[in-house]
């Protein structure tokens, strides 16, 4: 008999569910994937969430057996109550989404199956740790650069969740001075570094580009404006880590997501920041690697809550 755990992703543009294994892998046939999206409604959600989750226990193979659930989610998040609040989704504010997993996956559940909820850049970290890039480093940042920035860290070998389970938001963390009369979302890494906001940043300094593949490509043609940005991003990236660093003595940051892959020598520039940002030398000492992580690490990281559930904080 094989054992699984349910694992689900929600994010702000698609949630994902899937089985996973015991050494992090895949159930082949169980993964689905539907949208989200800030336009869609509170039930259009729900319903994703349903028809992946019902698509990933249908593969359940006979004879072998669920033993608990994972939700990542896009935060924040409550994890007494087990609602989020997603920023990217208005329509959820305070969404039962534990209760919701729970109720679809109970006729397969044991009594004691947990169905555990944590923000997604947490469960991140905890698939690092497990199977990833900071495999047995006991003091570990993972983030993620793309449509956002996530992250999740841990702390003296465990997963550090805080008392609301949102510690590790380091995209919504300022590392810049407010801009006059803007609020202060405008001074966060999410709105300086993740992929959407350096393409709209670059395109008010009159570059003419749409997308993020424009810009990798105009980053390897020299294109000044497109340098820039590319720069400014991992710049960014680098000071938050050194500024994590400096309070958390980490030893390893892991770096992933799309927009992480926009240059090749993005993780270079990060390193670069983190070198030179520090007032204290110990805060250099952080390796900055890529993440070892697959498009299936927010899965993984979802499973990583039920089979290294002693690790959570």
């Amino acid at each position: 008999m094989t054992h699984y755990a349910l694992a689900v992703d929600v994010g702000g543009t698609k949630v994902e569910a899937a089985l996973v294994a015991a050494d992090g892998t895949l159930l082949t046939g169980s993964r689905d994937r539907r949208p989200t999206g800030a336009t869609a409604t509170s039930d259009e959600l729900a319903e994703s969430v349903r028809a992946v989750v019902v698509h990933a226990l249908g593969a359940l193979p006979e004879g072998d057996a669920l033993v608990g659930a994972g939700i990542g989610s896009a935060g924040p998040v409550d994890l007494v109550a087990g609602t989020v609040s997603p920023i990217n989704l208005p329509a959820w504010r305070g969404y039962p989404l534990r209760e919701l997993v729970t109720s679809l996956a109970a006729s397969m559940l044991p009594d004691a199956a947990p169905v555990t909820l944590r923000l997604d850049g947490v469960s991140l970290a905890l698939a690092e740790h497990w199977v990833g890039a900071t495999q047995g480093v006991d003091d570990a940042l993972a983030i993620t650069v793309s449509t956002g920035v996530g992250g999740g860290l841990i702390v003296n070998g465990r997963l550090l969740s805080g008392g609301t389970g949102n510690a590790g938001h380091i995209g919504q963390i300022q590392i810049a001075d407010r801009p006059a009369g803007e609020s202060a979302w405008a001074a966060t890494l999410e709105v300086i570094a993740s992929g959407p906001n350096v393409v709209a940043w670059a395109r008010a300094q009159g570059w003419q580009g749409e997308r993020g593949e424009d810009l990798a490509a105009g980053y390897r043609d020299g294109d000044p404006i497109a340098v820039a940005a590319v720069r400014r991003s991992a710049t960014a990236v680098g000071e938050a880590i050194s500024s994590v660093t400096t309070l958390l003595d980490l030893d390893v940051a892991a770096i992933g997501g799309g927009f992480s892959r926009v240059s090749d020598d993005y993780l270079d520039l990060v390193r670069q920041a983190v070198d030179e940002a520090p007032v204290n030398d110990y805060a250099r000492r952080v390796r900055v690697v890529r993440s070892g992580l697959s498009d299936e690490s927010p899965l993984v990281g979802a499973a990583a809550l039920v089979w290294q559930a002693d690790l959570l904080g």
